[in-house]
């Protein structure tokens, strides 16, 4: 019979970290959004009911607003640097 390897990814990774995270808001208290729409099926309608609710609980409101060429293409450089400037918080969208 031949041997099974297992894996478990649940382990912890040794090393440093490949990805530092940014630091998340004390508040979402009036921060502007970005969206990122991927182009999934829902992925607008999904986004859109995002933004209502932290509009409505936290006074967020949408300051950008891009949309990939397809779910699996990055954004452009241009949209990066619109977001990094005039969004405080940005929320990339999956549909389906």
């Amino acid at each position: 019979e031949p041997a099974m390897k297992m894996f478990d990814p649940t382990t912890k990774r040794t090393g440093p970290p490949r990805l530092q995270l940014a630091p998340r808001p004390a508040s979402l208290q009036g921060l502007r959004l970005g969206l990122v729409d991927n182009r999934k099926v829902n992925s607008a309608v999904i986004l859109e009911k995002i933004a209502d609710r932290l509009a409505a609980k936290h006074g967020t409101r949408v300051s950008v607003r891009d949309m990939k060429r397809s779910p699996s293409h990055e954004i452009g450089d241009k949209a990066v640097a619109a977001l990094k400037r005039d969004a405080d918080l940005v929320i990339s969208g999956v549909g389906d």
